[in-house]
């Protein structure tokens, strides 16, 4: 008996000794750092393009017909006011902007249903004003286009006319437009930028994308879009919370104070002292930087540790909004191709 619980005390120092050869084989596996995967720059931009199937919302300035089933004297057309609204005898004010038909016909069914009963409402678009993109930059002739459908990339570049970039006019390449069997368009861009309210824009690689054939090239954008095809100057971009966001002219003694100064400077949603985020442009083999800026360096005597370049992107977001962590999680990764400020309101 004592021989037999010898061997057993045997057995399992032995079992135990081999466990603990083993665990730190194990640890050391576990620790090994797992492969980053990045974001790719295309995805983002597929992201940002609008769904194919999106049905039209109603804007301001449309047109349209109110029809009631049944009730032809209740039988109306309209248009939409400023305030989003239209006036119906007795039912009163309507909101119907930013709806679809279905949603602004069933709101306005259901204000009549107040003093009628049995009532079917439906909604047209007798004609398309609202649907908007804003063209600016060195195109022949920019402004303010009207679609009667969802408008494209392409579109707006085209409705622009000759570009106004010595070193693109005439210059032609030899791969087919996506959808095409004909050589690009005479003068397309390198590349122009879209802004999407007051915070979001994407730069799109046009002309390399074409080359590709990727349907990409022929986004499709969204009502009040603005489209900046850039000239032969340096630009940067300023968004977020100040007067007028946007495209800023890069001079070679431009300075962060003169830019935003030019932008109209920081809004009162932006707080007294705002931390300013420099969003540098990146390249193909690495991602651009975020640099951080207080609004009080900018007004003090000291010059300021910085160097801005064409592409570069300043942003001052809302008071009350941890932005530093936000915009490197959101924008380091894809400032490099196609310049991504993803920075919702």
């Amino acid at each position: 008996m004592r021989m037999k619980l010898i061997n057993v005390s045997l057995e399992l120092f032995l079992l135990t000794a081999s466990v603990l050869q083993v665990l730190p084989v194990c640890h050391a596996q576990e620790t090994v750092p797992a492969t980053e995967l990045k974001q790719n720059p295309l995805a983002a931009l597929k992201a940002f393009e609008v769904a194919a199937d999106q049905p039209y919302q109603l804007g301001r300035g449309d047109e349209i017909t109110v029809e009631v089933i049944g009730r032809p004297e209740l039988t109306s057309k309209h248009t939409v006011g400023p305030d989003g609204k239209i006036t119906l005898p007795i039912a009163g004010s309507i909101v119907v902007a930013d709806k679809t038909r279905e949603e602004a016909a069933a709101d306005i069914q259901s204000a009549l249903s107040t003093y009628y009963s049995g009532v079917t409402v439906s909604v047209g678009v007798d004609r398309y004003t609202s649907n908007h993109i804003l063209l600016l930059g060195a195109v022949e002739h920019p402004g303010l286009l009207t679609f009667d459908k969802t408008p494209t990339l392409l579109e707006v570049i085209s409705r622009g006319g000759q570009l106004q970039t010595p070193s693109t006019m005439g210059a032609a390449g030899g791969a087919a437009t996506p959808g095409t069997a004909g050589p690009l368009p005479m003068g397309v861009p390198e590349e122009c930028m879209i802004y999407r309210g007051n915070a979001t824009m994407v730069t799109v690689q046009l002309r390399s994308l074409l080359e590709e054939g990727s349907s990409l090239a022929n986004m499709r954008l969204k009502r009040d879009d603005v489209v900046f095809v850039p000239g032969p100057d340096k630009y940067v971009s300023v968004l977020g919370m100040v007067t007028r966001p946007g495209t800023q002219r890069l001079e070679k003694k431009s300075t962060l104070p003169q830019l935003l100064a030019m932008a109209g400077g920081p809004t009162e949603k932006a707080g007294q002292f705002p931390d300013i985020q420099i969003i540098h442009r990146g390249t193909d083999q690495s991602p651009g930087k975020t640099q951080v800026v207080s609004y009080k360096d900018v007004l003090g005597p000291k010059p300021l540790d910085l160097t801005l370049q064409s592409g570069d992107i300043i942003f001052i977001p809302q008071s009350g909004f941890n932005r530093f962590a936000y915009t490197v999680e959101k924008l380091s990764p894809l400032v490099n191709l196609f310049t991504v400020g993803a920075l919702l309101r």
